[in-house]
């Protein structure tokens, strides 16, 4: 917080406060009818209020400077990021140009993994079921199931235990 916005806060506070008194004076001499007693506690309390009024001035000019720095501050901000976001796309497009000169590996299929890779595919596609090939449901029916223990440890199944699962 600015200073001058924080001088205007406590001495506008404090110049409300002690206007107070003038006016519990003022309104205990209305009572008794001492009229020279109301005009002296209404001039005391009418120059806590113009001193009050200062104050707030004096808050509202703080408060001005006080966005206009964040304003300032905000703009060279912006202008920082830029700025860098900048350097950090021409260093891009400097890697991305020295990419392109440079020399690029190549993969090349011989004419015998071509002929693997078609023989693959095409066997797949005639034994097909639903996207499985056959070989893949032969291994997946040649495997063992596995029980674990509580301890995580993989138990086989009990010697002379003949298992049958009927559907």
């Amino acid at each position: 917080m600015h200073a001058k916005t924080m001088e205007g806060l406590a001495g506008a506070s404090m110049s409300m406060k002690l206007m107070n008194t003038p006016m519990r004076v003022y309104k205990e001499a209305e009572r008794r009818g001492d009229t020279a007693v109301m005009e002296r506690a209404m001039g005391y309390a009418g120059d806590f209020a113009d001193k009050a009024e200062d104050y707030r001035k004096t808050t509202e000019k703080g408060m001005n400077e006080e966005a206009k720095e964040a304003r300032e501050k905000a703009k060279t901000e912006q202008e920082n990021a830029i700025r860098k976001r900048r350097e950090e796309r021409e260093e891009l497009e400097k890697r991305i140009a020295e990419s392109r000169n440079e020399d690029t590996d190549t993969v090349s299929i011989s004419e015998s993994g071509k002929a693997a890779l078609d023989k693959k595919t095409d066997s797949a596609q005639i034994g097909a079921d639903n996207g499985v090939s056959t070989e893949e449901t032969a291994d997946a029916v040649k495997t063992e199931s596995v029980i674990y223990t509580k301890t995580g440890e993989s138990a086989g199944p009990e010697p002379g235990a003949n298992l049958s699962v009927s559907v």
